[in-house]
């Protein structure tokens, strides 16, 4: 069996922003773009996705009217080539919630959970990403041995575009403006 056996051969080309609207949402699904060519990540673990929906539901109900939280959703960084991340959690402004694509500018927030297999791409690629799209802020989740999960936060620098460390939790995490929150992490 080949490789072009198993995978479609639009995984084999560059797409672009008009072929990636045409597909369905179930061809979108578990997928990103970057520079044009679909990146398929490894699947999520259930502890992964336990802790991205309970942050976001703790996003959500602290953020109050002007800003939704959810998960699972494109962020449309660059249209030319085509780039779409899929964060883990994700908080933008409730006035485009049916606007298509989401773009960085909607965006307040965007949490990444690093899991085996995504390490670099979750601590690196994607946070540089995000601060060169302009998204004022960054957390990382590491999910550490304890079962205490640790969250490493990052502050836009709009003149550098490039985030600077903000602090770190375990355990409990605290978002700053424009709604501060607390959560408590320990029983994962």
């Amino acid at each position: 069996m080949t490789a072009e056996m198993v995978a479609p051969a639009w995984m084999h080309s560059q797409i672009s922003a008009e072929q990636y609207e045409s597909w369905s949402e179930e061809q979108c699904a578990g997928i990103e773009i970057v520079d044009g060519m679909v990146v398929v990540g490894p699947s999520a673990s259930k502890r992964h996705n336990r802790l991205a929906r309970l942050l976001a539901n703790a996003l959500d109900a602290a953020a109050g009217p002007d800003w939704n939280a959810d998960t699972d959703f494109d962020v449309r960084l660059q249209d030319v080539p085509l780039t779409n991340r899929r964060p883990d959690v994700i908080v933008y402004r409730a006035d485009t919630i049916d606007l298509t694509p989401t773009r960085p500018e909607h965006v307040l927030l965007v949490v990444e959970v690093v899991s085996p297999g995504s390490e670099t791409t979750d601590r690196v690629v994607k946070v540089d990403q995000y601060a060169k799209a302009g998204i004022p802020f960054c957390w990382r989740v590491e999910q550490a041995a304890t079962g205490v999960p640790i969250v490493y936060t990052y502050v836009l620098d709009p003149a550098t575009k490039a985030y600077r460390d903000g602090e770190m939790f375990t355990g409990t995490v605290t978002a700053t403006a424009p709604f501060s929150i607390t959560v408590d992490l320990g029983d994962m």
